[in-house]
């Protein structure tokens, strides 16, 4: 969520591809601007941040003197629900004071169930502009959609880069014991590229789950409720008595013994 201070500085910006600009909410305003939530909903520049839309500025960013009033406010947050913006948006709408004036602001939330669409129409926007989707453009926002739909080990994780795993390791030792030497005596592909290749990066370029559990200089860092566990048990079940369990954090690192 943007703090009011983000807010302000979004929307003095006049360059960001982040903000869209009303002057009022008039009745033939309101499709515009559930287009623009659409838009931002969609995220096709993936900002991966939020974009608002600003009630009561022009687009050189002086205010308009349009009033806030609680019904302009219920009025935005009815785009959300009225039925015409499918699949529903994650939206947040509030009044912030903005160069010493107050606005109406709606916050919107890039949606992961891509392509967001007003009226049957997919919305986009990019730098300033904002228009109807093409079949490239919505194939990529489809493609994004399937990026969020992969299992757990192929999933991005999301801050992570390739710094965060042990790249030396993955040279010294689990490159030679995935890829024939042959392969990699012909191989001076770049570090990101080979990790791609062994399916340890997920479509975004982020180092995927796997790639943290198995490189990750530290892994609890970014699955702190969760771990990893090996067992073995004296039988074929699950109810069988244990041999030997140990707990790991990263690829070398026991947080405990076994008993």
């Amino acid at each position: 969520m943007l703090t009011d201070d983000e807010i302000q500085q979004l929307a003095l910006d006049l360059e960001s591809d982040r903000v869209e600009r009303k002057e009022s909410f008039a009745r033939t305003v309101r499709d515009r601007v559930a287009q623009a939530v659409c838009a931002f909903a969609n995220d096709l520049p993936d900002n991966r941040a939020p974009g608002i839309v600003i009630i009561g500025m022009r687009d050189d960013g002086t205010p308009s003197g349009a009033a806030v009033t609680d019904e302009l406010l219920l009025n935005l947050g009815a785009l959300r629900s009225d039925g015409k913006i499918l699949p529903l948006p994650v939206v947040h709408v509030r009044k912030v004071e903005i160069a010493g004036v107050e606005m109406a602001v709606i916050v919107v939330t890039p949606s992961p169930d891509t392509p967001v669409r007003f009226e049957g129409r997919v919305w986009i926007r990019v730098g300033p502009r904002r228009g109807i989707a093409s079949r490239d453009e919505e194939r990529i926002l489809v493609e994004k959609r399937q990026a969020g739909d992969l299992a757990f080990d192929q999933s991005p994780v999301r801050g992570a880069t390739p710094e965060d795993l042990d790249l030396e390791f993955f040279r010294s030792t689990y490159l030679p014991a995935a890829v024939s030497p042959e392969v990699l005596e012909e191989n001076e592909r770049p570090i990101e590229r080979q990790l791609a290749a062994l399916h340890l990066l997920a479509p975004t370029g982020d180092p995927n789950a796997a790639a943290v559990l198995l490189l990750g200089r530290d892994p609890s860092a970014w699955f702190p409720s969760s771990t990893v566990q090996f067992v073995r048990f004296d039988g074929d079940g699950l109810a069988d008595p244990i041999l030997d369990q140990k707990d790991l954090s990263g690829r070398q690192f026991p947080i405990s013994d076994p008993p």
